[in-house]
Formats: C-alpha cells, structure tokens, sequence
C-alpha cells in the first residue's frame, strides 16, 4: 500500500502558506527533513510531501502557532520526547485512557507507581484502536508486549505500527518509515499507526492536564 503524495505547488496552494513559512517550519524542525521527497518528473526535479501526514502536521502548526513558540513546537512534534514519567494516579485523574485500559496498566505495573512516557504511549495506541473496534482486547495486549518489547529500539526514530489480520491471526509489525507497504493477497491492513502522530497527541493531552 503505496502512500500518496503531494507536490509542492499543491500543498502551498492547498494550506495557503508561504514557500518561506515552509521552509521556516522546516528549519525549525517542526516538519521532519524526510518528508521532503525529492522525484523526477517531465519538468525536472520536484519536492513531494506524504499528503496525509504533511497535511495532518501543517493544520496542527496553524492550530497552536498562537498558543506556542515555534521552539515549543518543536518540542512537541520531536519523535523523542523528553523524559516524562506520571504516576498511576495522575493518569487516571487526566483521564488519558479509558477504564479498561487503566485496569490493565495497572495489572501491568503491580505495586510499581510510575508510568514512562514509553508505557503510556503503547498504551494510549492500543486504547484508541480498541476504542474504534479495530482490535478486539486480545489482540491490544499483544500488540501492547509487542511495543513494550521492540519500540525502546526505534524511540527516536520515526516509525509506524502495522496490525495485519489473515484467517482470524493478527500479525503486529513496528517498521522504521517506509515509502511502501505491501500485503500479501487476503491479509487484511487492520491498522497502519504513524507513532510520532500519536506522540504529540499524547504530549498535548499531557501538558493541557
């Protein structure tokens, strides 16, 4: 499943920003460097964006570059988020997840009282997707020991959860961002998660409690 791109020309026309606001966010870091797609076309060499994912960031930027600095931002939009540890109690007085999740986390922790940023990152995924319906709770607390077991290697880098479905087995994959993504014939693509999304996500629902 090959991702669609945007071009340039499209993307200014599209937002109504400025080629210099661009690059400005870019410099900043508040738009990753590999998202500028470099490709040859008829007319030469032309910048693509992945369109859902450029889309997604420049609508947040101009929905708090008001509220925050663009340095703030920065932070916020960085795929290593600074070291964040909450107790069990301030999760469930944020309300951050849902009930059946906050069950679980603390099955998961025991006696233990502190909650990593890493922890509670898995978890706020895993609750959204049982939220939806896409998974059933088997599935999250697989996919949960997965992330809890591989994501410490990829922090820092972007990255993606795959959940793919074939015959009633669920397969969940953490891939490094890729281009492409191809499933073989009657796999289901239950889900397709872009990590860093969901940290600034987990970051802004942080800071606003």
């Amino acid at each position: 499943m090959e991702q669609e791109l945007i071009s340039k020309k499209e993307l200014l026309e599209l937002t109504g920003i400025s080629y210099g606001q661009l690059y400005r966010w870019k410099r900043k870091k508040l738009i990753p460097e590999e998202w500028f797609i470099r490709k040859s076309t008829f007319t030469g060499q032309e910048t693509f964006f992945p369109k859902e994912k450029i889309l997604a960031r420049i609508e947040k930027i101009k929905e708090l570059k008001d509220e925050l600095s663009l340095d703030e931002l920065a932070g916020m939009f960085a795929p290593d988020p600074a070291a964040v540890v909450l107790t069990k109690e301030e999760v469930i007085k944020r309300h951050i997840v849902s009930n059946v999740a906050l069950q679980w986390l603390s099955d998961q922790l025991g006696d233990r009282q502190d909650v990593s940023f890493g922890q509670l990152l898995s978890l706020y995924i895993v609750d959204r997707l049982l939220r939806s319906g896409e998974i059933s709770i088997e599935e999250g607390k697989n996919i949960w020991m997965m992330f809890e077991s591989h994501y410490p290697k990829l922090q820092g880098k972007s990255c993606e959860l795959v959940v793919l479905r074939k015959m009633g087995v669920t397969v969940c994959l953490l891939l490094e961002e890729a281009a492409g993504l191809y499933v073989e014939k009657g796999a289901k693509l239950v889900a397709r998660l872009h990590v860093p999304t969901y940290i600034e996500e987990l970051k802004l629902t942080i800071s606003e409690g």
